[in-house]
């Protein structure tokens, strides 16, 4: 019988915690195991500490959990000899040493995943103080160690490739047997609620269209009303928000009060690398979804068919009001975003493309 072979996760964060893990890795443990992988996670943020450590200040409690970081990942290295690959999401630690990463690769095969820009400076408000102990070109370095490097989207596979001829591209997917579109029936009568999901980091994003709402606002009046999910200190009291704290368990419940979506981004490297994962959530529950036309956005949308890409703030107006006022383009947008996740961007047709991955590269002679 043949032996199961043994991955070691090297993440952040614990389970459920963030998007990258949960829509990158998570959603597929259960496949992998069920084809003869042994899949172990190990990673440094707990719900105990993550508090802690995206706080303001707590310096001296910080430099504990760091230090305490760094016995996690040792430990790592000690037994990463006993699994035949080492997955590597982002880093294996929060300051700028690629040790781990270089003990991994020689004492397993090391694949290296990725799904942002992380190569350019950004950190948190929280961390700013902290930010010296970053090396952004760490990146490359990692990219360069591994045997093999999945990337979110095109950008950041080309980026990769200047390092590592080992590249390929898995998208950053949803999980269309979790996220089920709630039946709707929509007329002209019914208000219309424009929402956004994100964070606190992200929600600079929103703000750039704050205005382009309030317009639609003094345009529709009460008919409109506005959703933010996933920063609860948020207020907009023109707007009629308060900003809803997001939870694992509530997401898709949350969502499904969107009657149309809103991914607004500046057109920089930073956007250019994300993978359209805020979108993609919109589009599986049949929300007519409305992105800025930058990075893998303009692969995901095809404008007008699947939903609409908007870049001034009079298309942005232009495209609002055009969903507000027609509930059956509503309709139609929706179900075919939904049908461009399920056979592009969904957990089961990619799948297989991991497996592939895994399949070959602990036949690789190590680097």
């Amino acid at each position: 019988m043949k032996k199961n072979r043994k991955i070691l996760f090297i993440v952040p964060f614990y389970r459920d915690r963030s998007p990258s893990q949960r829509f990158r890795i998570e959603r597929y443990i259960d496949y992998f195991e069920r084809n003869g992988y042994e899949c172990t996670f190990s990673h440094l943020i707990t719900p105990e500490t993550d508090k802690v450590f995206y706080s303001k200040g707590n310096l001296i409690a910080k430099t504990l959990l760091l230090l305490k970081f760094l016995w996690i990942r040792l430990r790592d290295v000690r037994r990463a000899s006993k699994y035949d690959i080492v997955f590597v999401q982002r880093e294996a630690i929060f300051i700028g040493t690629t040790f781990f990463e270089r003990r991994f690769a020689k004492k397993s095969k090391l694949i290296f995943d990725f799904d942002d820009a992380i190569w350019l400076p950004n950190v948190s408000e929280a961390n700013k103080n902290l930010e010296w102990l970053k090396d952004y070109q760490k990146t490359e370095r990692i990219i360069a160690l591994a045997h093999y490097v999945i990337a979110g989207n095109s950008f950041l596979a080309d980026y990769a490739a200047w390092f590592n001829p080992n590249v390929t591209v898995i998208p950053t997917t949803v999980d269309t047997l979790l996220f089920v579109p709630e039946k709707k029936e929509w007329n002209n009568n019914d208000s219309v609620c424009i929402g956004w999901s994100g964070s606190q980091t992200t929600v600079k994003h929103f703000e750039v269209i704050v205005p382009v709402l309030k317009r639609i606002k003094e345009k529709y009046g009460r008919k409109v009303s506005f959703k933010l999910i996933g920063n609860e200190q948020y207020l907009n009291d023109v707007l009629g928000i308060k900003g809803i704290k997001w939870m694992p368990d509530r997401e898709v419940e949350e969502l499904r009060a969107f009657d149309i979506g809103i991914m607004p981004l500046p057109d920089d490297k930073w956007a250019k690398g994300k993978c359209g994962l805020k979108g993609l959530t919109y589009m599986a529950l049949e929300i007519p979804t409305i992105m800025s036309p930058v990075g893998v956005n303009t692969e995901i949308i095809q404008d007008g068919v699947n939903g609409f890409l908007a870049s001034t703030e009079e298309e942005w107006i232009e495209k609002i009001s055009l969903l507000i006022e027609n509930p059956g383009l509503r309709q139609k947008l929706g179900k075919a975003g939904r049908q461009t996740v399920v056979e592009k961007y969904s957990v089961e047709a990619n799948k297989q493309k991991y497996l592939e991955v895994f399949n070959v590269v602990p036949e690789r002679d190590i680097l």
